[in-house]
């Protein structure tokens, strides 16, 4: 087998950056010149996250061919610069779904099916995958979501056990990350947790190759020695992953402490050391700004920062490339009104509105647009927040005064947002064909859509073509029975699908930089290389602090 597996498991708490780990360890991997590819198993029994709430699961990363997915995969995507697909994430409920399905078409033959080792064969299906096809990646770097003693993580767990039997200690490895707080009060590192944290590992069967220690600053020779021999591995194993003010920090961190030159000793890998150079300069851009802005995020899910993951990553990634640091201001929509707009927008240099479902919140975000619109405050709308922008401009210039969404109000007599029966009856019957009934899960136009620029606009000034790829999330498009009427208050739809039945960009040409996008560019937005549509909103935002 040419792949080479890497199978990450996390102990203590959740939330320790099992996800950054992982995606910069592919980073320092495909810097040696191998080719990676990491995938995420979830031990949840949703079937994806796409029915999720955002307060529970954070933001819902969609990948080019429709999957939804853990926002994991959007650092994966940021770090490698290599598009995920469905492949690279899983879950306990899909598992289950799978397996159930084929005991009742009769795969089985009558045998009684069991977690082992019908459900424990079928992740490493799944994983296996991942080494199937002449174009597949050297080394596959697998995440297992949740800590060590969850007590649904433990199929996955069996299954990578059993992976690293199958395939030998030379094509497989164990890295472990694990907690190593430090105490002020003592003045000191405590080991204890990730020993336990191990223990639990052990009796599971697993023992971990490689032992990664977050903290919040480095641990010294003397306690690597400690936790080496309390956990049966090398000293020269057990690595610090620290704190730091900036993610793109972790690859360079990590590569001092020879973290990658380590790995590929243990796997066999080419021995060649890591290119690192364009992240360096990248590092070096995040910390040498030349200005500072602010910029307004008008949303409903404010309280969970993780709700808008990629969205903060390709603002930052816009800052990068117009050399400025990008203050982030979240703003709940719930409390904005025409009475605090002023004061909650005083000192910001662009405002931008994500998507979002439901109508909580809503007319706050058609505030926010209308603020946006009328005081020239550079104005970037995302999905919902492109249609808030329809609903405002036709209440205010095209004077239809009960616009809404159908989402919203079903009665408006200007529902200039609606629900494209044919797109979605299409999605729906393909749903039941594929899963035998109807439910809510993937009835939206999901994953990338071509989308046809007209030139001399600002979409067609940033993108610099006429055809591009955008992946979309929605189920309510604009209403082209309202394109006239609009189109003669001032606006202009800039990008429309190959067809011209679905707008997916409208902008204003008379504001400094008002645009609006039916699709979800914070996706495909990178640190060395800034969406389009984000790069230039902080360009204008820029331009707004300077010349305000």
């Amino acid at each position: 087998m040419k792949t080479k597996f890497i199978f990450v498991t996390g102990g203590v708490l959740s939330s320790l950056g099992k996800g950054l780990a992982a995606a910069s360890l592919g980073a320092l991997l495909q810097a040696r010149g191998l080719s990676v590819t990491i995938q995420k198993l979830d031990p949840y029994m949703n079937v994806d996250p796409g029915t999720m709430n955002p307060f529970q699961h954070g933001e819902v990363f969609v990948t080019d061919d429709g999957a939804e997915t853990d926002l994991d995969l959007g650092h994966y995507e940021r770090y490698l610069n290599v598009p995920m697909t469905r492949k690279n994430n899983t879950t306990s409920g899909a598992i289950y779904n799978h397996v159930i399905a084929k005991e009742r078409r009769g795969d089985y033959l009558g045998a009684t099916v069991q977690v082992i080792p019908h459900i424990t064969d079928e992740i490493k299906r799944v994983v296996l995958s991942l080494a199937e096809g002449d174009n597949a990646a050297d080394v596959a770097i697998i995440e297992i979501g949740g800590t060590v003693g969850d007590i649904e993580g433990l199929p996955f767990l069996e299954a990578i056990r059993q992976l690293r039997s199958e395939l030998g200690r030379d094509n497989c490895l164990s890295i472990h990350l694990t907690l190593v707080p430090y105490l002020r009060s003592a003045g000191e590192h405590k080991t204890k947790p990730t020993q336990h944290s191990v223990k639990e590992l052990l009796s599971i069967g697993i023992q971990p190759d490689i032992i990664l220690c977050r903290c919040e600053q480095s641990i010294s020779e003397e306690l690597r020695r400690k936790i080496a021999l309390f956990c049966n591995v090398d000293h020269d194993a057990v690595f610090s992953s620290v704190d730091v003010s900036n993610i793109y920090e972790v690859p360079l961190k990590l590569y001092a402490e020879g973290f990658d030159q380590k790995v590929a000793i243990m796997l066999r890998l080419p021995a060649r050391n890591a290119l690192l150079e364009n992240w360096e300069k990248l590092v070096h851009t995040c910390a040498t700004p030349e200005k500072k802005i602010t910029i307004a995020i008008v949303g409903k899910y404010v309280n969970l920062k993780e709700a808008y993951k990629s969205l903060h990553e390709a603002l930052v990634h816009g800052g990068i490339a117009n050399r400025v640091e990008v203050d982030l201001r979240y703003v709940n929509s719930e409390m904005i009104d025409e009475s605090n707009a002023a004061e909650n927008f005083c000192g910001c240099h662009g405002i931008l509105v994500p998507g979002g479902f439901g109508y909580r919140g809503v007319e706050g975000k058609i505030t926010a647009i209308r603020y946006a619109r009328e005081n020239h405050v550079p104005f970037f709308g995302i999905c919902l927040g492109m249609q808030c922008a329809v609903i405002e401009f036709a209440r205010h210039m095209a004077n239809f005064a009960d616009s809404n969404s159908e989402e919203f109000d079903p009665a408006s007599q200007h529902k200039v947002i609606y629900l494209m029966k044919e797109w979605f009856d299409l999605r729906t019957n393909h749903l039941e064909k594929r899963d035998g009934g109807s439910n809510k899960g993937g009835t939206m136009r999901l994953g990338a859509y071509p989308c046809k620029i007209l030139p001399e606009t600002r979409a067609f000034a940033a993108y610099g073509e006429s055809l591009v790829e955008e992946r979309h999330r929605h189920r309510y498009e604009f209403n082209n029975a309202f394109k006239e009427a609009l189109a003669e208050k001032g606006m202009v739809f800039s990008g429309v699908s190959p067809d011209d039945a679905l707008v997916e960009i409208v902008e204003i040409p008379e504001h400094p930089w008002f645009l609006g996008c039916q699709f979800h560019p914070e996706f495909k937005s990178r640190p060395m290389k800034a969406h389009p549509l984000f790069r230039e909103f902080i360009a204008a935002a820029r331009r707004h602090a300077e010349n305000p």
